[in-house]
């Protein structure tokens, strides 16, 4: 930050940020603006903007009522943005209960779940199931990151969906993931779909 950046002027770029991503951290924005965590959170109170933990948790009610395969909870993460049959957005701030005593490192099946219910979730069924997944673990990811998910539906054939995970921690590729999803019928007489590596079969009752 300019030191004769004013204080009305730190508002409003303050305002310009959130505008261009609603789900920066009080810290990202105190990087961007040289000044302290501190004065951030006072600047938001003064503007009446909530901090990134509430904004987050809005956005996320609204794009959750969206998704019929997983329930309200069942996304591992706060799902911030999804097109269904096409790609979604998730964010996870992993606590420290997630991580390794010792190191702070999060355990990878956190990072696998936020990714793998993102995938679930962008598949237009009222129920699917996960087939297969190629996954790879880039960087190591610690208790207070924040881990995006961003997924990509890459292909369809009637009911089976191939989608790309990627997720990132400050702008960085820590994970990536190719997840085969499965839509299924969820009536008792419906469809049974054989979930292998040659695809699915379906066996009719």
């Amino acid at each position: 930050m300019a030191p004769s950046m004013s204080k009305p002027e730190r508002h409003s770029r303050l305002r310009e940020l959130l505008e261009s991503d609603p789900f920066v951290t009080d810290r990202e924005l105190a990087a961007r603006l040289g000044v302290s965590v501190q004065t951030i959170r006072l600047d938001r109170l003064e503007l009446g903007i909530p901090e990134s933990r509430e904004r987050t948790r809005r956005v996320a009610e609204e794009a959750t009522k969206k998704v019929r395969s997983v329930m309200t909870g069942e996304v591992i993460g706060d799902l911030v943005r999804v097109a269904l049959g096409q790609e979604g957005v998730s964010i996870l701030e992993p606590t420290a209960e997630m991580a390794f005593k010792r190191s702070g490192i999060v355990r990878g099946h956190h990072i696998f779940a936020q990714a793998n219910s993102l995938a679930v979730a962008l598949v237009d069924a009222e129920v699917a199931v996960t087939g297969s997944a190629t996954v790879k673990f880039l960087k190591p990811v610690r208790a207070g990151d924040r881990l995006v998910a961003t997924a990509k539906v890459t292909e369809r054939s009637g009911r089976r969906y191939r989608v790309n995970v990627v997720s990132q921690v400050g702008g960085e590729d820590v994970f990536k993931g190719e997840f085969v999803v499965f839509a299924l019928d969820p009536s008792p007489a419906g469809d049974r779909v054989e979930v292998g590596e040659g695809g699915a079969h379906e066996d009719r009752p």
